[in-house]
């Protein structure tokens, strides 16, 4: 076969260090929309970006020719980069080092999306680390509790 084809969506989700509450009502929708722009110049396509004050979950479409640690290390730094110059207030704004990343098959991209869309209501009955938990458990991740947090 001359070329490849593709069709790579990801689940990503990572924190606030110390889950630390600094995504405020004010720097969120900007900062959806720059990390959007950083997937785009990755060669990738947001999907949906949502999250809340503590965390961020985003579904994308990544091409082939990047690994995945490198294509979340540059959404990390850029985004983080952007607040720290934007946002005077930002000074406790630093995402963790650690991230969970998850395949999404065709067929349940729009699920997906929905769930991300939804943050703010998911989270009235379920913490970040109960759903971060879940997440892993229903892609049968291994994991040690000690480690998690």
């Amino acid at each position: 076969m001359p070329q490849s084809y593709t069709s790579l969506h990801y689940h990503l989700v990572f924190s606030t260090k110390n889950r630390v509450r600094a995504i405020t009502a004010d720097i969120e929708p900007r900062l959806w929309e720059y990390m959007g722009g950083i997937v785009r110049d990755l060669g990738g396509t947001p999907i949906e970006i949502g999250g809340i004050e503590d965390h961020v979950h985003l579904l994308v479409t990544l091409r082939q020719d990047r690994a995945l640690m490198d294509v979340v290390r540059e959404i990390k730094a850029g985004s983080s980069g952007w607040v720290h110059e934007t946002f005077a207030v930002a000074g406790a704004f630093w995402w963790q080092d650690g991230y969970g990343a998850f395949t999404v098959s065709r067929s349940k991209r729009d699920t997906v999306a929905a769930y991300i869309a939804n943050q703010e209501q998911h989270h009235k009955k379920r913490t970040f680390e109960a759903e971060f938990r879940r997440l892993l458990e229903r892609h049968e991740v291994a994991f040690k509790e000690e480690y998690l947090f």
